[in-house]
């Protein structure tokens, strides 16, 4: 897959924006807050209706305007995809080839983005949610199924915390949506399951790679025992759920464990160690969505050198194969060797503008 334009009106403090990268090596260059991340951030959200940096869209209009608008055009297999998304005023319209879309999942699977940014550190050393909302988008991108039983899991959820929060809730008000959760969620358990499952040797491979043979492993760690289906634990939980007036168990309490090292990596890695694991988690998805759907995805790295030495980032460059369209931002203007060795399509960015070096 290959990104061939990507154009930006009024997207954060990009305006009139048109971009051509080349097919394998691109690196956008620039200082601090001229809007590289921006353009990476724009390719995303192109793909998937979503910002790895905010979750509030009105952030991303350019300061002064009520709309804004992003599309790409792509070259996947031997057709031509174009995806547009325009937002105005909490509104917001999804085209796929010039034709109006109704439903976010029309738009996922048409564009497939891997990105790893500075805030992809918190995949190893933040929350569990981090690294949900990590399998929820990777899984979205792959099954829209897998989407449509993430929506419908969150919405008996909210209605079933509803209930839990009434005075003296009713079991019989309970049971619909505890079989709606079971439904969904056991759908949801065994496709994370399965994906963590493929995923695992292949970050272990990348890290190796990256990290001069440490080892690291990942495991899906499910809120409810494998051989217990989940509508026998939801019934087991009520009485405790009743009480705190909320859900306590299901695949919305699931985590990942990243171990590095013989060490859990969010306690005891190093912050170059934590940096490097995400980053082998990013680049095993890149394998494993080329499995899935029989070509690379693009590739979006972000600052990906800062806290990295000289060795592991000449390593991160190595394991990226030469077919894959990769897009880098740095604020070095003189580029590494190995950089320079890839032939990459070098362009400058200043308050949101490009010069191609």
């Amino acid at each position: 897959m290959r990104l061939l334009e990507l154009t930006c009106d009024h997207f954060r403090c990009l305006n009139n924006l048109r971009f051509e990268p080349g097919p394998g090596l691109n690196v956008i260059r620039g200082d601090n807050a001229q809007g590289k991340t921006s353009i990476l951030e724009a390719v995303l959200y192109a793909a998937t209706s979503k910002s790895h940096r905010t979750s509030t869209e009105s952030d991303l209009v350019q300061r002064g305007e009520s709309i804004f608008r992003v599309s790409a055009r792509v070259q996947r297999d031997a057709r031509e995809v174009q995806t547009e998304i325009a937002w105005s005023h909490g509104a917001k319209r999804i085209k796929v080839n010039g034709v109006n879309q109704t439903r976010v999942s029309d738009l996922l699977g048409k564009i497939n983005v891997v990105i790893f940014s500075p805030e992809d550190a918190d995949l190893v050393r933040g929350s569990a949610s981090n690294r949900r909302t990590f399998l929820d988008m990777e899984l979205s991108q792959l099954h829209a199924h897998y989407l449509h039983a993430l929506q419908r899991y969150r919405h008996a959820m909210r209605q079933r915390n509803e209930v839990l929060r009434l005075p003296n809730p009713d079991g019989a008000l309970l049971d619909p949506w505890d079989a709606q959760l079971a439904e969904h969620g056991t759908m949801l358990m065994r496709e994370r399951r399965r994906f963590v499952d493929q995923l695992a040797p292949l970050a272990n491979a990348a890290y190796k790679a990256i990290a001069d043979n440490e080892e690291m492993s990942v495991v899906y760690r499910s809120d409810t025992k494998e051989d217990v289906p989940l509508i026998e634990a939801l019934a087991a939980a009520r009485s405790s759920d009743i009480r705190q007036r909320m859900t306590t168990h299901g695949p919305h309490r699931d985590d990942l464990e990243i171990v590095v090292d013989d060490k859990a990596a969010r306690q005891f890695a190093s912050q170059g160690q934590q940096k490097t694991a995400g980053l082998a988690i990013k680049l095993a998805e890149l394998e494993l969505m080329r499995e899935r759907t029989g070509e690379y995805p693009i590739l979006l790295l972000d600052d990906v050198f800062a806290e990295l030495d000289t060795s592991r980032s000449r390593e991160v460059l190595t394991t990226i194969p030469p077919e894959v369209q990769c897009l880098i931002t740095t604020t070095d203007f003189a580029l590494t060797e190995e950089l320079v060795a890839r032939k990459p399509r070098v362009v400058e960015v200043t308050k949101g503008e490009l010069t191609v070096s």
